[in-house]
């Protein structure tokens, strides 16, 4: 149990945001695989897909869903494996990440999964398979690996990172800071790209436990974190320390009072809406979109009177 500055170990005075749920499944071996529920649209039963010639390698068609068509990955394929034999005996989990819908081939499906945050630690190395491997939990001794599921999509689907014309020309921000926290390396360097194009210098870090040794190290070093990042700009879904428990940390500081947060997250609904009031962040934005970003930045400028 690691115990932070601030007064609480990083174990204790939870958040409601710091549950989790994991669909469990399998893809061709043994090996549990996990995604956030919130995440799950729906699970059926494999259909026939409609190929598209010059389609993505990972995507082995398209297929039409109450109205709404979306392409459907072998997901075993998608992170370094084998592809999935005889998919037509598996099933479809069909996803909302980043605004738009998505379906994986896998093998089958195991259960549904209740913990922490705080039973969730980072993964081993990021090499081979593990690279698309954001977290890890247990499961009665088994390993369950939790995956990025940004980083698979960025393999087919590559969100834009360009601000558009009318927010980034004659808008430059050079002077400013902002701290970065994600755990998938594909949203910090799209974070990252986004506000470059403002001129904004980005720290990031890998998850809230590492923001909160950061802070803390600064803050001995005598830096007003404060003034040092114009915001905070954190995912929700983290190992160890989510961003509900970071926010909530940060906002015991009565030095940290006036750091701006930004919560950032491919989960929407008012869930988030109302954890943001709760635990004191200021604003929730969903992912991904660079301009939504962008203009969360000219707002925060605008409050500190450094734009108008």
């Amino acid at each position: 149990m690691v115990e932070d500055r601030w007064g609480s170990s990083l174990e204790s005075n939870r958040v409601a945001g710091s549950r989790l749920e994991l669909l469990l499944f399998q893809l061709q071996g043994q090996q549990l695989y996990g995604i956030n529920i919130f995440k799950v649209q729906e699970v059926i039963p494999y259909q026939p897909l409609s190929h598209l010639a010059g389609s993505h390698p990972l995507v082995k068609g398209i297929a039409t869903l109450r109205g709404i068509t979306m392409p459907v990955m072998d997901l075993s394929l998608a992170i370094g494996g084998p592809p999935l034999k005889s998919p037509e005996d598996g099933y479809i989990i069909i996803t909302e990440y980043n605004r738009s819908v998505h379906g994986f081939l896998i093998r089958r499906v195991e259960r549904i999964m209740n913990t922490q945050w705080g039973q969730v630690q980072p993964p081993p190395r990021a090499t081979g398979r593990n690279a698309f491997v954001t977290a890890i939990t247990l499961l009665d001794d088994r390993i369950v690996e939790i995956l990025d599921v940004e980083k698979v999509l960025d393999q087919v689907v590559h969100a834009s990172t360009q601000v558009s014309a009318d927010l980034s020309d004659g808008f430059r921000a050079e002077d400013c800071k902002v701290l970065v926290v994600d755990d998938s390396t594909v949203a910090r360097n799209q974070i990252r790209a986004a506000l470059e194009q403002l001129g904004v210098q980005c720290t990031l870090v890998t998850d809230g436990k590492h923001a909160i040794e950061l802070i803390e190290r600064l803050q001995a070093e005598g830096v007003d974190v404060a003034r040092e990042f114009i915001m905070m700009v954190s995912d929700i879904e983290m190992p160890e320390v989510d961003g509900y428990q970071l926010t909530t940390r940060v906002r015991e500081d009565e030095r940290l009072k006036d750091l701006y947060i930004l919560l950032h997250s491919s989960i929407s609904g008012v869930f988030n809406v109302d954890m943001v009031r709760r635990t004191g962040a200021d604003k929730f934005v969903q992912k991904y979109h660079p301009d939504d970003l962008a203009e969360a930045v000219r707002e925060r400028m605008r409050q500190l009177g450094q734009w108008s």
